[in-house]
C-alpha cells in the first residue's frame, strides 16, 4: 500500500506550471481545463507559442510521421494537405489548438524558467524567471522536450569564421543564398530536408559527411480535395485511417525491439534505392552506411540522394580539422573557402535533459541526480522531485511511430497522479527510489537487445553509451502501463515532518 497521511489537506485546486508550448505542454494544459483545473499558467520563453515546429522553420522542414497520427487524438484534422505534414501546417495546427481549447490566456509568452527549487516546509516550487520574477506554484509539469537546445560542434577555429554562420534551428531567412558558397556540416534529418531545398539556388554547396545516413523513400504525396473531403464528413472513416497508419508503424517496432535480425529487410531494401538512385560508384562508397539499419535514425526522403548527383555539390567524408576564417580545412589538408557555414548538427539531447536549475527534496540538483545519465518512471516521475512531472522524458522518444501518443499517455498519467493525491489528502506525490531503479534498470536490459544497441554511435546514446532517449517497446504497451497508476510505487506526502516525508528522506539517505 503507498504511505499516506491526512493533514495538512492539500489545496482543492493546485496551482501549476507547465514549462512550455509544443505539442506536450498545449496537451497538459487542454487537460487540465477538462478537468476543471483552471489555476495553471503555461510558461513560453519565446515571443510565440509553438516548440519545436516554431524554431525549426527551415527550407523544407516537415514532418516524418504521418499527418494523420501526429496530431492529438481528440483533435484529428481531416484537411492534412500532405501525408506527411510541412512545418507551416504544423504550427498553425498547434495554435488551432491554443485557441480552440482556450489555453491562450494561460500562457506567458516571452517568459523564460532559469530555476525551479522545492521548499519542503510549504510543500511548495518556487519557480525564477528570466525577468528576476519568482512565481511560487505547487505542481510544475516540464513540457521543453528535448530537441530544443541546438548542438554546436567543437571545431577549431569556429568563432574565427568571417562569414555567415547560423544552426539549422535558427535559420537566417533574411539571408539571400543565391550564388553563395556554402558549407553545410552535418547529415541528419535536418540537412536531408533542407539541402535539396537550398542546392539548387546556391553556387556550390560542400556537405561534409561524418557518417552517413541509411536514408529510404518517403511515401508522401498530397492529399486530393476528395479524400479531405470524406475524411470531414465521415468521422469513422478518419478514425478507421489513423488507426491503419498507427498499426503500420507499430510493426516497425518488431525489428527494432524484438529481433534485430528483421532490419536486414529494410537494410536490402535500402541498399537497393541507394544503388538505383546513385549510379556512380564513388559517391555510393561515400553514402553506404556500415551500420545496421535502424541502429541510427532512420531517414525519409526522395530528393536527398539526387540532389547529391548535381555538380555543384560535393559530398566531403574526411574530416573537419580547422574553419579559418573564410575557409574550411578537412585532415588531409584540403581548404575550401566558403562564403556561408550552415549547421546541421542536431539538437544536445542524451547528455542534456535538465532544461534549467531544479533543486528538488533536500536541495538535491536534477542535473547531480542524472550524473550518470538521465532517468525517471516512465519518463514522467523522478525519484527525490516531489510533484515534478516531465512530459516528453528520458526514454520516451521513438523510432517508428508519433510522439504524440506518447504525450498523451504521460500527460494522463499525470493527471491520474493528481487524482491519486486527492483521494489521499496529500499535498505532494513523489516517486520511490526503489520503484524507480527497478523500472530503469529492466528497461536498459531490454534496450540492451534492441538494434540501437548494435554498435554504432548515435544521438540516442550518451557519453557513457546510456541510451536515455529511446522506448524500447511498442507505444500501446507504454500507454497500457500507464493508464492507472501503481500507487505503490509512490510516497504520498503531507508536508515536513510527516511519518510520509520521513520514509522518503529514509530512502533518500539510502539512495545516496
Amino acid at each position: 500500500m503507498a504511505q499516506h497521511s491526512t493533514t495538512p489537506s492539500p489545496r482543492t485546486t493546485p496551482r501549476i506550471a507547465v514549462i512550455g508550448t509544443g505539442f506536450a505542454g498545449l496537451c497538459m494544459g487542454i487537460k487540465l481545463k477538462q478537468a476543471g483545473i483552471e489555476s495553471f499558467t503555461i510558461f513560453e520563453q519565446a515571443p510565440e507559442l509553438g516548440g519545436t515546429w516554431r524554431d525549426n522553420d527551415y527550407p523544407g522542414c516537415a514532418c516524418d510521421v504521418q499527418s494523420h497520427v501526429y496530431s492529438y487524438s481528440f483533435e484529428p484534422n481531416p484537411k492534412w494537405s500532405r501525408m506527411f505534414a510541412p512545418q507551416k501546417e504544423i504550427r498553425a495546427y498547434t495554435e488551432h489548438c491554443a485557441q480552440k481549447y482556450g489555453l491562450l490566456p494561460h500562457i506567458r509568452l516571452s517568459c523564460k524558467v532559469v530555476s525551479a527549487r522545492f521548499d519542503e516546509a510549504s510543500a511548495t516550487w518556487e519557480l525564477t524567471l528570466g525577468s528576476g520574477e519568482r512565481v511560487t506554484v505547487d505542481m510544475i509539469c516540464s513540457a521543453t522536450g528535448f530537441l530544443n537546445r541546438p548542438q554546436v560542434p567543437q571545431i577549431p577555429g569556429l568563432d574565427k569564421f568571417e562569414g555567415k554562420i547560423f544552426h539549422s534551428a535558427k535559420w537566417d531567412h533574411s539571408y539571400d543564398l543565391e550564388g553563395k558558397t556554402v558549407a553545410v556540416i552535418g547529415t541528419g534529418a535536418s540537412a536531408i530536408q533542407f539541402v535539396p531545398q537550398i542546392a539548387p539556388k546556391v553556387k556550390q554547396l560542400h556537405l561534409m559527411q561524418r557518417t552517413p545516413p541509411w536514408v529510404i523513400p518517403k511515401p508522401d504525396r498530397a492529399t486530393s480535395a476528395f479524400e479531405q473531403g470524406v475524411l470531414s464528413v465521415s468521422p469513422l472513416s478518419l478514425r478507421l485511417f489513423r488507426l491503419a497508419l498507427y498499426w503500420w508503424n507499430e510493426l516497425r517496432v518488431l525489428g527494432f525491439v524484438i529481433d534485430p535480425k528483421i532490419m536486414k529487410f529494410p537494410q536490402r531494401a535500402a541498399g537497393r534505392y541507394l544503388a538505383r538512385t546513385i549510379p556512380d560508384p564513388v559517391l555510393r562508397a561515400k553514402l553506404k552506411p556500415n551500420y545496421t539499419i535502424g541502429c541510427k535514425r532512420v531517414l525519409f526522403s526522395n530528393d536527398y540522394y539526387p540532389t547529391l548527383k548535381r555538380s555543384n555539390v560535393e559530398v566531403v567524408t574526411d574530416g573537419i580539422a580547422e574553419i579559418t576564417r573564410d575557409s574550411i580545412v578537412t585532415r588531409d589538408g584540403v581548404a575550401r573557402k566558403i562564403d556561408t557555414l550552415i549547421l546541421g548538427t542536431g539538437f544536445l539531447s542524451a547528455d542534456a535533459w535538465a532544461p534549467f536549475e531544479i533543486q528538488g527534496r533536500g536541495g538535491l540538483r536534477l542535473d547531480d541526480a542524472w550524473r550518470e545519465g538521465a532517468e525517471a518512471y516512465f519518463g514522467t516521475t523522478i525519484a527525490h522531485f516531489p510533484n515534478y512531472f516531465m512530459i516528453v522524458g528520458p526514454n520516451t522518444g521513438l523510432g517508428h511511430s508519433s510522439m504524440i501518443f506518447m504525450i498523451e499517455s504521460q500527460v494522463a498519467h499525470v493527471m491520474h497522479c493528481i487524482d491519486a493525491m486527492r483521494r489521499h489528502g496529500a499535498r505532494w506525490i513523489e516517486m520511490r527510489q526503489d520503484a524507480q531503479q527497478r523500472f530503469n534498470r529492466q528497461l536498459q536490459e531490454r534496450l540492451g537487445r534492441t538494434v540501437w544497441a548494435t554498435g554504432c554511435g548515435s544521438w540516442y546514446l550518451n557519453k557513457n553509451g546510456k541510451n536515455t532517449t529511446l522506448w524500447p517497446g511498442f507505444t500501446f504497451a507504454f500507454r497500457l502501463a500507464t493508464r492507472r497508476l501503481r500507487e505503490q510505487d509512490y510516497v504520498f506526502a503531507s508536508g515536513l515532518g510527516s511519518r510520509d516525508h520521513a520514509a522518503g528522506a529514509a530512502a533518500h539517505a539510502a539512495a545516496e
